[in-house]
């Protein structure tokens, strides 16, 4: 069983910053991509950023230049450092990961959410 565990959100001021940690456990053989989603209300989970374990990093045009993603491999944890948070980043964040993990048989590949965390920005 694989576990991704989020914090990190909260309450903040427009122009503020928070930043975000989501950590994977359990019966890991490799990390594919780590990336955060996010769902305002009435809205649809959309892709923030995504990070593959080797090629491009992937933004959300809404969040170029405002937020970066970083992976530390060894952790097995993926961050995502907001910065100039606008309301309209007010959101439920989602930490996404797709994985191969080690059954008896041999592997077997998931893609994995974690529970989510709110981030709130005022205005």
């Amino acid at each position: 069983q694989v576990q991704l565990v989020e914090s990190g959100g909260g309450l903040v001021q427009a122009g503020g910053s928070l930043r975000l940690s989501c950590a994977a456990s359990g019966n890991i053989f490799s990390i594919n991509v780590m990336g955060w989603y996010r769902q305002a209300p009435g809205k649809e989970r959309e892709l923030v950023a995504a990070m593959p374990s080797g090629g491009t990093t992937n933004y959300a045009d809404s969040v170029k230049g405002r937020f970066t993603i970083s992976r530390d491999n060894a952790k097995n944890t993926v961050y995502l450092q907001m910065n100039s948070l606008k309301p309209e980043d007010t959101a439920v964040y989602y930490c996404n990961a797709d994985l191969v993990v080690k059954i008896v048989l041999g592997r077997r590949s998931l893609n994995v959410w974690g529970q989510g965390t709110l981030v709130t920005v005022s205005s």
